[in-house]
């Protein structure tokens, strides 16, 4: 049985109990939009990549801690299932995103024709405790 991590609070030494496991998995991500384009400058754009991020982790039980959207590229802090890999979590947020977000902002096509809104790369880096305020201070001063 999972036990629920409510919106708001401190996620310091809390660990998520499930039926024959105790811990936490934390990733700070980074990706990029493909070509740099810098599709993210008005705050309309924003609010709706930062829904269809949202909702893309809900939907597979990813929890995010911290999320900044730049005009070129996104940060973001997840808490993770032990069996989530990182490859996962960010094919599932990305992909997913991305359908997500063609299917409201249909202008968005004409700079994305073939529809693959984030590029090849990206950044990994697991978050410990000890770590996590730091790392949510640099991601929300980005």
């Amino acid at each position: 049985m999972e036990r629920q991590i409510l919106i708001g609070e401190t996620y310091e030494n809390k660990y998520e109990h499930y039926e024959h496991s105790v811990g936490t998995l934390m990733f700070h991500l980074e990706w990029c939009t493909k070509y740099r384009f810098k599709m993210f400058n008005r705050g309309e754009n924003i609010k709706l990549l930062e829904a269809c991020i949202r909702r893309s982790a809900s939907r597979n039980e990813i929890k995010i801690i911290e999320l900044n959207v730049q005009p070129e590229h996104i940060h973001c802090i997840v808490l993770v299932k032990f069996t989530m890999s990182v490859s996962k979590v960010l094919q599932i947020l990305k992909g997913g995103s991305a359908r997500l977000y063609f299917e409201r902002k249909r202008t968005a096509r004409w700079c994305y024709p073939k529809r693959h809104l984030w590029s090849r790369g990206k950044f990994a880096s697991s978050v410990g405790f000890v770590q996590l305020d730091v790392v949510q201070n640099y991601v929300k001063n980005q």
